[in-house]
This record gives structure tokens, sequence and C-alpha cells, in this order.
């Protein structure tokens, strides 16, 4: 009996140390960082707790609910946002010199780029996402982990860091016979794409895409009956080629797994 208390107890213990190294593994990987530098900011929130009002935006994501994004997001002001071209990228913020609205010991929050907070030039002042002012336009539910909604905007500290996402980078068919949309999301790494290039099996040689908007990339090449793979490149160089993403039979509005992320 002692002999099976023992092995019980080490058993435990064991699957402690492994679970402990695992979720500091796990923290590590959500904010390794691209930049350490820290950099100064404003942030505000838009729309309720649901965030139904936070869904769609100008980097073509759509449901960000459906797609895994939920409301750990933030729209971008002009100055940070880059025409789109940060469209899917990770930051980390947290709270700065603030004591009347930051929480204490709040930590940080990690949200990814899904929108545009658009400037306002009809009035002086007040205008947050004026260029060349960098803010963040949080969901009220990320904003309300670092400082109480009554602020209304709060002095930030924010760094980009890698994105860690779970499962394989997705690919969306839009478009007709005549041309083909390709969104994609849920990139890991970078998280902003710098680059996507398509072949259909028929093809035999990789057709750079235009991007149309936001994570949205266009060819005219009708690949309509023609299996489709994709080279994609994050900004920060790196490259993964997605073999066969899509059988010959897809149809337009489908969502295709690419079973690998970055």
């Amino acid at each position: 009996m002692a002999t099976l208390k023992l092995l019980f107890s080490f058993v435990m213990i064991t699957v402690h140390l492994v679970s402990s190294l695992t979720a500091k593994r796990q923290r590590f990987i959500g904010t390794r960082m691209v930049d350490s530098n820290w950099y100064d900011a404003h942030a505000t929130f838009y729309g309720d707790m649901s965030g139904g009002e936070t869904m769609q935006g100008a980097c073509g994501f759509g449901d960000l609910f459906q797609q895994g994004y939920g409301l750990e997001t933030a729209a971008l002001s002009t100055a940070l946002f880059n025409n789109g071209l940060t469209c899917g990228a990770c930051f980390e913020i947290k709270c700065y010199n603030n004591p009347q609205w930051c929480y204490p010991n709040a930590g940080s929050i990690i949200v990814t780029a899904t929108n545009f907070c658009p400037p306002n030039y009809s009035k002086p002042d007040g205008n947050w996402c004026n260029p060349p002012l960098k803010h963040f336009d949080l969901s009220m539910a990320m904003f309300t982990k670092l400082a109480q909604y009554r602020a209304g905007i709060i002095p930030v500290k924010y760094r980009r860091v890698l994105c860690s996402k779970k499962g394989g980078v997705l690919f969306q068919i839009k478009g007709n016979p005549w041309w083909t949309l390709i969104v994609l999301y849920n990139v890991g790494g970078a998280g902003d794409i710098k680059d996507v290039k398509i072949k259909g099996s028929r093809v035999g040689s990789w057709l750079p895409m235009k991007r149309n908007w936001g994570v949205n990339w266009l060819t005219d090449k009708n690949l309509v009956g023609q299996s489709l793979s994709f080279q994609v490149t994050t900004s920060d160089g790196k490259m993964i080629e997605f073999d066969d993403v899509a059988p010959e039979n897809w149809q337009f509005y489908q969502i295709f797994d690419g079973k690998k992320n970055f």
C-alpha cells in the first residue's frame, strides 16, 4: 500500500511539472517578440461587451467569432494600419502610467489587428486615430481587462509579438470563374502577409496574387476545376508552401485548412 501511495504521489508530481512547463511554454510562444521595445500609444474601445460592432472590418476577415479571433482584436490608427499591410499582426498592450483608471497588476493583453480606426479631421482635438498618432481601438471586453470602461481613453505601451494560432492557416475562396479572391486568416507567426502565390494543378507554375484589400488576395486567372496550392510569405520573410489545399471540385465560398502554420 505504501509503495502504491508513493507511486501515485510521483505520478501526480510529474503531471504537475509537465503541466507547468507546458503552460509556461504556451505563454512563451504567445508572447515571443517581433520587437522587444515598448512604444507609447493610447487606447479606446468601441461597441459593447458582446463585440458585435467589431465584426467584419477593414481587413476583410468577416465574422471574427467564426474565424477564431473572437474579441481579442483591435482597430488600428492610420499610423499603425499602414494601408492594411498590418492586418493580421499581433500586439501586446498594457495600460501605463494612469493609476486613476488602470487596474493594478492588470498585466497585458494580446490582440490581432482586424480593423481600421479612421481619422477625423472635422474637429481640432480628440481625434486619436489621426496621423501621426498611434492608437488602438479595442473591443470593450479587451479594454476592460486593462482599465475601467469609464476612462474612455488610456495611455498604453505596446509592442509587436508573434501570433500564436491553433490549427493551420485557413483559405476561403471567393470570386467567380473569371477571377479568384482568396481570404487568408488564422495566420500565426508574424501574422501579416506580404506575398501570396497560387498554382492550379493544370497551370504548372506559380502565379503571383495581388493584394486586393486587407487579407484578400486576387488573381484574374480561371482556376475552376483545378486543385489549388499556395505559397504564403509573412512580413518577416518566412514562406510556407501549402500543396493541394483545395481539391479539384472546390466551390466558391468554401473554406479549406492548410494544415500548417507559421
